[in-house]
């Protein structure tokens, strides 16, 4: 979706922005899984689980994201080499929110990567640290704040990236992953109002983002915003928790197709090397057959062929080494304890 939105869609696409937004819910899910599997095991000890956490984010995230920090502040890409302090303080939503415009653009992607490092920070302090009837509690407060900032933007006058790009407006979709999780814990069965809810909130969804292209009145246009943000949440965290229980027939017999996990195991560099792809793809135009200057098909065919091979590159050379050093770092400390579930999956390149 992002691929789609940043290589082919003409004048603007919310695909990509509804992408980063269900890949907010499966992360909330999976980190807040994780701790809460870590927190129910005998051996737990807040202290070794949250230090665990941090070196093991830090050595599936940091090395690959300074290494394209330093690549381009080598070559000084766009001129971004002015805005890499923010980048490598995870800093970037702050600071094209401040700007009010995407500049420059080949680090513009960095914003949703700064919002999961801030979530990091603070999220699993809470899940190893609060009390557990608490816990479900919390998530409900987190996403009811994120849902009252939304609706105080309307009162600040003209729409600005801002709205997006500050934490609260992406904690509902990494909270609403991270209360699915707790959910989970006890019950597979969906609450009635998710069963009744979930079709005609994705229609809503589907109205709401058609009506997005269309020019009205600011009322309406913050209405409209509102809607579209709000109403996929639901069929998103439905469609993490299916997930999650193990899908069957023809869904998962694609999902399990080996090119498919290939894709996944190497997501992460996708997203992180494609704006960087395709701006030095657009800067040898000269040499390529097939017009990548202009969104389109040729854009998308080249620049995802290229960005797909620097992402395995980086997977087989870079990223996998260091990600199986993750083992050396277990949440619970017991040497003969089996790795959960998620461990595994997290292990293989989540």
């Amino acid at each position: 979706m992002v691929l789609y939105d940043h290589f082919w869609a003409t004048g603007g696409s919310v695909l990509g922005h509804l992408g980063v937004r269900l890949f907010f819910v499966l992360s909330g899910f999976l980190i807040t899984r994780l701790l809460l599997e870590a927190r129910s095991t005998v051996r737990y000890e807040p202290t070794t689980a949250l230090k665990s956490f941090y070196i093991r984010r830090a050595l599936r995230i940091f090395p690959p994201y300074f290494a394209v920090l330093g690549f381009v502040w080598f070559v000084n890409l766009e001129g971004a080499r002015g805005s890499l302090k923010w980048h490598a303080l995870y800093l970037s939503n702050f600071w094209y929110a401040l700007r009010d415009e995407w500049a420059p653009w080949v680090l513009c992607h960095t914003w949703s990567l700064s919002i999961e490092e801030q979530f990091y920070i603070a999220w699993p302090l809470v899940m190893l640290r609060a009390p557990r009837r608490l816990i479900a509690p919390v998530c409900v407060a987190v996403i009811t704040s994120s849902l009252a900032y939304r609706l105080y933007w309307p009162l600040t006058g003209t729409p600005s990236l801002a709205r997006d790009l500050l934490p609260p407006a992406s904690m509902d979709a990494l909270v609403g992953g991270a209360l699915l999780a707790v959910y989970r814990r006890t019950t597979d069965v969906w609450p009635q109002w998710m069963r009744l809810s979930w079709l005609p909130l994705t229609a809503a969804a589907i109205i709401f983002l058609w009506l997005k292209s269309v020019p009205m009145a600011p009322a309406l246009e913050w209405l409209t915003w509102i809607g579209a943000e709000l109403s996929p949440l639901v069929p998103f965290v439905m469609l993490v928790g299916y997930g999650s229980s193990g899908l069957r027939g023809a869904p998962r017999r694609l999902l399990q197709l080996p090119p498919i996990v290939a894709i996944g195991r190497v997501s992460y560099g996708v997203y992180l090397f494609h704006p960087i792809v395709l701006s030095l793809l657009v800067k040898a135009q000269a040499w390529i057959p097939v017009d990548v200057s202009e969104q389109g098909p040729g854009r998308f065919a080249v620049g995802t062929i290229a960005t797909l091979m620097v992402a395995s590159i980086s997977w087989l050379a870079f990223e996998k080494p260091l990600n199986q050093l993750k083992r050396h770092f277990p949440y619970v400390s017991s040497k003969s304890r089996a790795p959960s579930p998620v461990e595994a999956s997290e292990a293989a390149g989540t």
